[in-house]
C-alpha cells in the first residue's frame, strides 16, 4: 500500500513539475501574440514651459504632472472628449503645444509610408475654449508642425507646402509645383529620408516670419517599381525613385519663404548640383546654416545663409579621408558664443563649439565617443551630453561646465542612459535600461541630481521575466588571431553544464555605425533569444570591425571594402567558439536581417566548412543594387571602386555553400529590394544549391502586420530546430 502511495507521490510530482515548466517556458505566442514581453514606456514626453510640469499620453487621455511629486495635476483632454466634439472615434497617435500652450496639435489615423515618414489626419484643440479645428478639410497630411510664436501650422499636402493660420482659417499654398515622382517640396526624396535619418523638409524661423524649405528635382532620379499583389487580378504598380550607386540623384535646392512679402528666395549654396544638403538650421538671429556634403561624403561645409538675399558664407569646413557622418548634435546659443557640433576628426567623436571659421574649440577629449547633445543650460553654462566613456556598451550622462572647463559624470549606474531635460534644466526624467534590465523612468531634480520617484518601473514585465527562467547576458572580450579585439555577448541555458557540448546561433548586423553589443534592454530579439537558450540553444554576437563605440579606425577601416574585415571578424569568432570546451564545433550557425542578412550569407559562402546553416533576412547581394548614399559613403561609386564591389558582392561565393541556408524577403521591399534575394536564387539554382526560400507577400523591409512577425519567428525558429 505504501509503495503504491509512493508510486501515485512521484506521478503527482512528474505532472506538477511538468506544468511548472511549461509554466516558466517562453513561447512565440507570448512574445509576437499577446505580447507578454513588450516594456511599457512613457508615451510622448513634453516639458511645459513653466519647467515645473510635463505631460503625457496615458490611455487615451492627455494629462499634467508635477515634476516635483509626479502627482498628476489635471488631463488636459481625453479621446472620448475629443471624439464627441468632431463627432467620431478617434485615437490619439501624436500630440504638440504651440509657442503659449494655449492649442493643442493633435494627429489622429496615422499611417506609415517610409521608415521614418507618417500621413495623419490633424486637429487643433483650444484648451481655454474646448474648441476643435481640422486641417486641411480632414484629407491626411505631413509633417504639421507650429510656428514658434503665434497660432499658424505648416504642413505637407501633395508634395506642396500649405501655411493655415487657426485665427482667421485662411490657408495659403506657398508652392504650387509638387508633382508625384518629379518635384517635392517640403518632405525628403526616398533616400534622404532613409539615409539622412530625417522626414521633415522645412523649418520655421525663430521668429516665425519665414520658412525655409527643400525643393528636390527628382526628374532625372531612375523609377523602382514594386508590384502590390493585395488580392487582386492585376497586381498594383507602386513607382518611386530610388537612385542606385552610381546613379543620378535628385537636384536640391534650398528655398525661403517670406511671410509678409510672400516672396521666395533660393539660397546659394554653391555651384556644384551633384552635392548632399542633410541637414538646415535657423539660429537665433535669422540666419540659415546649411550643411553641405560632397558625393563622395568626405568633405563637409557649415554655410550661414543671409535670410534677405540668400547670400551665403562658408564657415567650417571639415575633410576626412573616409567619410563623414551626418547626426542630429547642433546647438545654437541665444548668445553669440556661436554653434555646437560634433565631429570625429580627432579620431573620436567630440563635442566642438564654432565661433566662426576662425575660431573653432574642442570641448571634449578622450579614447571614447560623444553621442547625444542632451541639453545645453545657458544660463549656468552646463552642456548635458551622453557618452562612452564609462565604456563602448555603455550610454552615460555627463555635464560638461564650460565656464570651468569641468566635466561630471550625472548616471548612478552602467548601462544605457537617456535623459529628456525640463524646459530650464531644473528636473529631467531619465530612461534606463541595461542588457539584463527592463527601462525605469525616473524623475530626478537636476542639482543635486537626486532621484524624486521612479515613474514606471516595468515591474509586470520584470515579474515576468523572473517566473519565465531568463538567463543573464554576460559580456566578454574575444582577441582575434590578428590581434583585434572584439566585444561580445553571450547567452547560455539556464541550466548550463560545462561538461556538455551545446550548440551556436550567431546573431549579427554588423553593419557601418550599427553597434549590437550594447548594456541596454534589447527587447523582441532578446526575449527570442532566451527562448532558444531554453530550448538548448547558445546565443551570441559580437561587434566586428566596422562597428561604432570604439572610435573612427575601428569603425572606418571597412572603408572600400565592406564584406571583407566585418566578414572575416565573424568566421574568425565562430572559430574561436569552436575552441570552447562546452561548444559544439560542428553545429554553428548565424542569423542575421538587413545587413545581416548580407553577413549571413557571406559567412555560410566564404567559411562553408565552419557554419552548419544560417538565416539570411532581406539581404543586400550586390551593392550595386543598393541606393547610392549608403553605399557611396562606405565604397565610393562603382566606376571608382570596381574591385571592391565584385569582392564585396554575395554573388562571388555563393557557389560554395555547404550548409543549409533560409532566405526570407518582403516582397514589397521598399529599402532591399527583393531583387537582391532574386539574385541569389538564381545563382544558388544554376549551382544546383538545394535550399529554402520564403517570401511575404506585399510586406516591407521591417517584415511586420498582423501575425506576420510571429509566422515568421515561428519560421526561423524551426529552422534551427531541425537544422542545428
Amino acid at each position: 500500500m505504501r509503495l503504491l502511495k509512493l508510486k501515485v507521490l512521484l506521478v503527482l510530482l512528474n505532472i506538477i513539475s511538468i506544468f511548472v515548466f511549461s509554466q516558466n517556458t517562453i513561447n512565440l505566442e507570448d512574445l509576437w501574440l499577446k505580447h507578454l514581453y513588450r516594456p511599457s514606456y512613457i508615451d510622448e514626453l513634453r516639458s511645459m514651459n513653466n519647467d515645473e510640469y510635463f505631460t503625457s499620453l496615458q490611455e487615451g487621455s492627455i494629462n499634467m504632472f508635477e515634476y516635483k511629486s509626479n502627482k498628476k495635476v489635471k488631463t488636459i483632454v481625453t479621446e472620448k472628449e475629443l471624439s464627441e466634439i468632431i463627432g467620431k472615434k478617434i485615437n490619439i497617435d501624436e500630440y504638440s503645444f504651440n509657442g503659449d500652450e494655449s492649442l493643442l496639435l493633435i494627429a489622429t489615423e496615422t499611417e506609415s509610408i517610409y521608415r521614418h515618414s507618417t500621413q495623419s489626419e490633424y486637429y487643433i484643440y483650444e484648451l481655454k475654449n474646448q474648441k476643435v479645428h481640422k486641417l486641411s478639410n480632414g484629407d491626411k497630411i505631413r509633417l504639421t508642425c507650429f510656428a514658434p510664436l503665434g497660432n499658424q501650422v505648416a504642413y505637407v499636402k501633395a508634395n506642396n507646402i500649405y501655411i493655415e493660420d487657426y485665427n482667421s482659417k485662411l490657408v495659403k499654398q506657398i508652392t504650387s509645383d509638387g508633382e508625384i515622382n518629379k518635384i517635392i517640396n517640403g518632405l525628403p526624396d526616398w533616400v534622404y529620408e532613409e539615409e539622412f535619418s530625417f522626414a521633415k523638409g522645412f523649418e520655421w524661423s525663430a521668429d516665425a516670419k519665414q520658412i525655409a524649405y527643400y525643393k528636390f528635382n527628382e526628374t532625372n532620379v531612375n523609377e523602382f517599381v514594386i508590384s502590390m499583389y493585395k488580392n487582386e487580378v492585376y497586381p498594383e504598380l507602386y513607382k518611386y525613385k530610388y537612385p542606385k550607386s552610381g546613379e543620378d540623384n535628385s537636384v536640391v535646392t534650398i528655398n525661403i519663404y517670406d511671410l509678409e512679402s510672400t516672396k521666395t528666395i533660393k539660397c546659394d549654396i554653391g555651384k556644384e548640383t551633384d552635392v548632399y544638403i542633410p541637414r538646415i538650421r535657423w539660429n537665433y538671429n535669422n540666419q540659415l546654416l546649411i550643411f553641405r556634403l560632397n558625393r563622395l561624403q568626405n568633405q563637409l561645409d557649415i554655410l550661414f545663409a543671409d535670410n534677405k538675399t540668400g547670400t551665403s558664407d562658408v564657415v567650417y569646413t571639415e575633410n576626412n579621408k573616409y567619410y563623414i557622418d551626418i547626426n542630429d548634435n547642433i546647438y545654437f546659443y541665444k548668445d553669440k558664443r556661436g554653434f555646437l557640433i560634433t565631429s570625429e576628426k580627432s579620431g573620436y567623436n567630440h563635442l566642438y563649439l564654432i565661433k566662426d571659421k576662425n575660431n573653432i574649440k574642442q570641448l571634449t577629449t578622450g579614447e571614447w565617443d560623444v553621442i547625444d547633445i542632451n541639453g545645453v543650460d545657458e544660463k549656468n553654462n552646463n552642456i548635458y551630453f551622453t557618452s562612452t566613456a564609462d565604456g563602448c556598451v555603455n550610454k552615460t550622462l555627463y555635464c560638461l561646465n564650460t565656464k570651468e572647463g569641468k566635466t561630471l559624470k550625472i548616471s548612478a549606474e552602467n548601462g544605457s542612459n537617456n535623459p529628456d531635460f525640463s524646459s530650464n534644466f531644473k528636473y529631467y526624467i531619465n530612461t534606463y535600461s541595461s542588457a539584463n534590465t527592463p527601462p525605469t523612468f525616473k524623475i530626478y531634480e537636476t542639482k543635486p541630481n537626486k532621484v524624486i520617484c521612479t515613474i514606471e518601473d516595468n515591474k509586470q514585465l520584470v515579474d515576468k521575466i523572473k517566473t519565465s527562467n531568463f538567463s543573464n547576458k554576460e559580456f566578454f572580450d574575444i582577441k582575434l588571431p590578428n590581434y583585434v579585439l572584439l566585444k561580445g555577448w553571450i547567452i547560455k541555458p539556464k541550466d548550463f553544464d560545462p561538461q556538455k557540448k551545446y550548440p551556436v546561433l550567431i546573431h549579427t548586423y554588423g553593419g557601418p555605425g550599427v553597434q549590437r553589443v550594447l548594456n541596454e534592454w534589447a527587447n523582441y530579439d532578446y526575449v527570442w533569444h532566451q527562448m532558444l537558450a531554453q530550448q538548448g540553444y547558445i546565443v551570441v554576437v559580437a561587434d566586428n570591425r566596422g562597428t561604432p563605440g570604439r572610435g573612427e579606425e575601428f569603425k572606418k577601416c571597412t572603408y572600400l571594402n565592406l564584406g571583407k574585415y566585418d566578414v572575416e571578424d565573424q568566421i574568425a569568432v565562430a572559430n574561436y567558439l569552436k575552441t570552447l570546451p562546452y561548444i559544439d564545433a560542428n553545429r554553428i550557425g548565424i542569423q542575421g536581417w538587413s545587413y545581416g542578412g548580407y553577413m549571413s550569407l557571406m559567412c555560410l559562402s566564404r567559411a562553408p566548412e565552419t557554419y552548419k546553416m544560417a538565416i539570411s533576412v532581406a539581404p543586400v547581394s550586390d551593392w550595386r543594387f543598393y541606393d547610392n548614399i549608403y553605399t557611396e559613403r562606405f565604397m565610393r561609386r562603382p566606376i571608382d571602386n570596381e574591385k571592391g564591389y565584385k569582392e564585396s558582392s554575395v554573388l562571388e561565393y555563393l557557389k560554395d555553400i555547404k550548409g543549409k541556408l533560409l532566405l526570407v524577403h518582403g516582397s514589397a521591399d521598399d529599402n532591399v529590394h527583393l531583387q537582391n534575394s532574386i539574385e541569389v536564387i538564381s545563382k544558388l539554382v544554376n549551382s544546383n544549391i538545394q535550399f529554402d526560400m520564403f517570401i511575404y507577400p506585399d510586406k516591407n523591409h521591417g517584415i511586420y502586420g498582423g501575425v506576420t512577425r510571429y509566422h515568421l519567428y515561428k519560421k526561423m525558429t524551426d529552422f534551427i530546430k531541425n537544422n542545428l
